[in-house]
């Protein structure tokens, strides 16, 4: 009867351990979430912008000028216009940009699957490439492998971004014809399909559109690689670090001294010990991609989320600046709440 006891209070306990730690990350995130309220709300207020001259232009008397001010609730004390803010936000209203008249969430809507687009590819390439270079650089320390990976990574950590961009352009689209011009697909092909995700490669595959389909992709590979290079410089870096920090433990050398091969010292044992450092690395390098896009996208004509920041900020249409962070501060949180998730099944000790 004890035992039974026992075992419906460890029950009771592990549910309420379950209970308490998901409370605990709805919280984390509500917090988050409102702090990202707060700090773009008061960076539209604090950007030297007049956003009623950014709708009617300079021109304008100040009767249009005091219509527009009231229409846009700035007379409203600043506690109001936060509250009217937040409940906008949550019914996923961004307002209107002044820029394209049509309404931010609509046009985030049509422009955020192209970074999608690139970021994924880049973030691919950067993996692929990136993690076992990494490795094997901590495998073969001090060797001509480790020295030229530790260049290579120095180079693209170090070099800019929108530079290694423009020489790219330089190089093989104006000398060489290489790669396309700017854009996202070629202009015969513009407006060809117009799928139901917002994904050019897919909506051609699922129209069966095989031309559309390698166009898109011939011009997403070029500023993919550049992004990627650089993803792929910053995780061989950590890749590497994490493996001789790994080489190092006293449970490599046990392995290693009881004659287990080397390969499975590295893979079998080493690398699933460095899985969860390396899903923090990743996950932290994909919100990086979204904001490393703004450069890329603007060099290669991409008409991603990226343009899209760069051109309102140029016109100060401050909705749509707002609503883009807003998204990219949203899609980091994501990311970060599937890698917390991930880290439970990866690793048992965090369950």
């Amino acid at each position: 009867m004890n035992t039974v006891a026992r075992e419906h209070r460890l029950m009771d306990s592990d549910w309420f351990q379950v209970l308490r730690k998901v409370l605990t990350s709805l919280g984390v995130i509500l917090t988050t979430l409102f702090g990202l309220l707060v700090i773009t709300f008061v960076v539209g207020r604090l950007v030297p912008a007049d956003p009623v001259i950014s709708v009617i232009g300079d021109q304008a008397d100040q009767a249009a000028y005091d219509r527009v001010y009231h229409m846009m609730g700035l007379d409203q004390p600043l506690w109001q216009q936060f509250l009217n803010y937040v409940y906008q936000v949550a019914h996923f209203d961004f307002g209107q940009s002044h820029l394209t008249k049509n309404s931010v969430a609509a046009d985030l809507a049509r422009v955020f699957p192209a970074t999608i687009e690139l970021a994924t590819l880049a973030l691919i390439i950067g993996t692929v490439l990136g993690v076992p270079l990494g490795i094997m650089a901590a495998v073969k320390r001090g060797s001509w492998f480790d020295h030229i990976a530790r260049v290579v990574g120095l180079v693209g950590y170090s070099m800019p971004i929108f530079w290694l961009g423009m020489m790219i352009i330089l190089v093989f689209y104006a000398y060489l014809g290489a790669i396309p011009p700017g854009g996202r697909v070629g202009i015969f092909y513009e407006g060809l399909v117009e799928g139901p995700t917002g994904f050019q490669m897919i909506d051609a595959a699922l129209a069966g559109e095989w031309d559309l389909f390698f166009n898109a992709l011939h011009h997403l590979i070029t500023p993919a690689l550049v992004l990627g290079y650089a993803n792929m410089a910053y995780i061989s870096r950590m890749s590497r670090s994490f493996m001789l920090e790994q080489l190092n433990q006293e449970y490599i050398l046990t392995a290693q001294a009881k004659g287990l091969a080397n390969r499975a010292v590295i893979w079998r044992h080493a690398f699933m010990n460095m899985r969860v450092q390396l899903l923090t690395i990743i996950a932290l390098a994909y919100c990086g991609l979204l904001d490393g896009t703004v450069l890329i996208e603007t060099v290669f004509g991409w008409p991603g989320l990226g343009q899209y920041l760069t051109t309102a900020l140029f016109f100060a249409d401050m909705n749509a600046v707002l609503g883009a962070v807003l998204l990219i501060g949203l899609i980091s949180i994501s990311v970060n709440l599937l890698c917390d998730v991930a880290y439970r099944l990866l690793d048992p000790r965090t369950k």
